[in-house]
């Protein structure tokens, strides 16, 4: 097993390599139907309500099939999960190209579409067995850059449809099968990992028994569950509210994405230095506060502009900094089953915004109350965590009297 001291191995950084280009190419994936959910709307004549439903079912499925994807990965491994995942995800991609008619087909496929949200699951255990605590952070934060898949699906996916409606989602089969062709042979479970031998139901079991697993879920839904809600849901608000065009609105939502991107890495490795539920702390005050400055819909160019690229700095370093947290105070053998849970979890804080800004613009006419109820939520979970999580105990929350505190300082 890995040790404070142990160096990151060249398999090390070839695992975390090759997992976090599956994990952007399933994300994009993942994301299909968001980018061009407005040319869905005019082509069908949805409200936006069937909008942002049509954009969320697969949020929904990619975070509740989270859950068994990690408890799957503990007993099978990343070399067989990440594949597999990334040749079934081939199908519903091309699934898209048959239905595009019709409203109700189109949520099917969106369900199983669902399945490429799965892989952050089966990537999380992959890289935090193979690095050691004090690298963890930075790892897992370049692992999680992988949700760049957003805004390369964001930014791309409406560009090629100009040149063939079919065409996105030719490219991302084409790129799902050749990953997974590599991906056989490229990813390797380390041989020394702890391979559980409870059932798949005991282990979950136990995962959720622990108190530390539901407060870092909701922690993690509101940084993540933010940042997949805004990647989902930004393009139809920057048309619907500042009314820019399809590819615009698809680029500025890219530009969001591309931000949470980089600075999820920055959260790990913060969290490297300074504990992670003060990283997080700060992250989520930054949130709430420019979120009531959204509220009060300023002008998109310089106010709103900068308010989003902000809020998404503060999602990005707060959902790297949470999962830096999860790999400190989770045994190694159980950190695909918490993990499948807290990512299950902040899926589905991305899950109902979406639901609830359209179901508020239909019924007001105005953003406003969801981005308050947003500023809520991220004040919330700014004093959760600097007030009880910067004491949290390794492992669980019954630990092993001789053993210390997660330190609540740089080291």
């Amino acid at each position: 097993m890995t040790t404070e001291t142990e160096s990151p191995t060249a398999a090390a950084y070839r695992n975390l390599v090759t997992a976090t280009i599956g994990f952007t190419l399933t994300f994009w994936a993942w994301d299909l139907i968001a980018p061009i959910a407005s040319w869905y709307g005019d082509r069908l004549g949805l409200s936006s309500f069937q909008q942002s439903l049509l954009v969320a079912v697969p949020v929904l499925v990619g975070s509740v099939g989270r859950i068994p994807a990690g408890a799957l990965t503990d007993k099978y491994g990343a070399k067989l999960m990440f594949p597999l995942v990334s040749a079934l995800t081939i199908v519903p991609v091309l699934l898209l190209v048959v239905v595009k008619d019709s409203y109700g087909l189109l949520l099917v496929v969106g369900f199983l579409l669902g399945l490429g949200g799965t892989t952050f699951a089966i990537g999380i255990p992959l890289v935090n067995s193979w690095f050691p605590p004090a690298k963890r952070g930075l790892a897992l934060g370049v692992f999680g850059m992988g949700m760049g898949g957003v805004a390369l699906s964001g930014y791309f996916t409406p560009r090629i449809a100009e040149h063939g409606e079919n065409l996105p989602f030719l490219v991302v089969a084409i790129a799902l099968a050749a990953y997974a062709v590599l991906a056989a042979f490229l990813i390797t479970d380390r041989p020394d990992r702890p391979v559980p031998t409870a059932s798949l139901a005991a282990r979950l079991g136990s995962a959720a028994r622990l108190r530390v697993t539901w407060e870092l879920s909701a922690l993690y839904a509101i940084g993540f569950g933010g940042i997949v809600a805004f990647g989902v849901y930004l393009p139809t608000y920057l048309k619907t509210w500042y009314e820019l065009g399809p590819t615009d609105a698809g680029t500025k939502a890219a530009g969001f994405a591309l931000v949470t991107v980089v600075f999820r890495p920055i959260g790990g490795w913060l969290s490297d230095r300074v504990h992670p539920a003060l990283v997080t702390a700060v992250a989520l005050g930054v949130v709430a506060l420019l979120a009531i400055v959204q509220a009060f819909d300023p002008p998109l160019n310089p106010g709103g502009t900068v308010a989003l690229l902000v809020m998404a700095a503060g999602l990005g370093t707060a959902s790297g900094s949470v999962f830096a947290l999860v790999s400190q105070v989770t045994p190694q053998a159980k950190v695909g089953s918490v993990t499948g849970i807290v990512g299950a979890t902040g899926g589905l804080g991305g899950f109902l915004p979406p639901l609830v800004m359209g179901a508020i613009y239909s019924a007001k006419g105005s953003y406003s109350i969801g981005f308050m109820l947003l500023s809520d939520l991220a004040l919330a979970g700014c004093v959760y965590a600097y007030g009880r999580m910067r004491g949290i105990r390794p492992d669980d929350e019954t630990p092993d009297p001789h053993r210390t505190k997660v330190p609540a300082t740089s080291p």
